[in-house]
């Protein structure tokens, strides 16, 4: 009841707010993540990153509690159909742009869960950028089958 209620306030402050945490030239909006069926799946949170600044900002990783191996990734659909996913590498953000992570293209792949992603839980997710600056966010657990932030 107690982390319901958590989840809940996490997804109000949710909103375009600058992250409390690293470079403030970094807004992370509507970020949320699916529940997983237990451990053996890894699991995926997806965002909006804003760069607000005035140089581009480089993201070069990201890291969390709940899964071994976090990487960003990249999944994309050829003209037959086929999808494939692979790591997306650094992803560089232009001043004023925004850089969008959301089912079916890039996303926050997280392999060698820990433990399962619970609806209803958050969990923290740490977004490292070059030259050491870091952003830390709670990410909220949305229901299996959400389709977006809002579920």
């Amino acid at each position: 009841m107690i982390l319901a209620a958590l989840a809940a306030l996490n997804v109000a402050l949710a909103g375009p707010w600058p992250a409390l945490a690293g470079s403030e030239d970094v807004v992370v909006e509507g970020a949320w993540a699916r529940a997983s069926v237990g451990t053996s799946r890894p699991g995926a949170a997806y965002m909006t990153l804003r760069n607000t600044g005035n140089e581009a900002v480089t993201l070069t990783g990201i890291m969390t509690p709940i899964a071994m191996m976090p990487e960003i990734h990249r999944s994309t659909t050829n003209d037959k159909g086929v999808s494939t996913m692979a790591p997306a590498g650094e992803i560089t953000i232009a001043p004023g742009e925004s850089v969008a992570m959301a089912p079916g293209g890039l996303h926050a792949m997280l392999m060698r869960l820990q433990e399962p992603m619970n609806e209803g839980e958050s969990f923290p997710l740490t977004l490292t950028f070059s030259g050491g600056g870091k952003v830390i966010i709670e990410v909220p657990i949305l229901k299996l089958g959400a389709r977006g932030p809002e579920g």
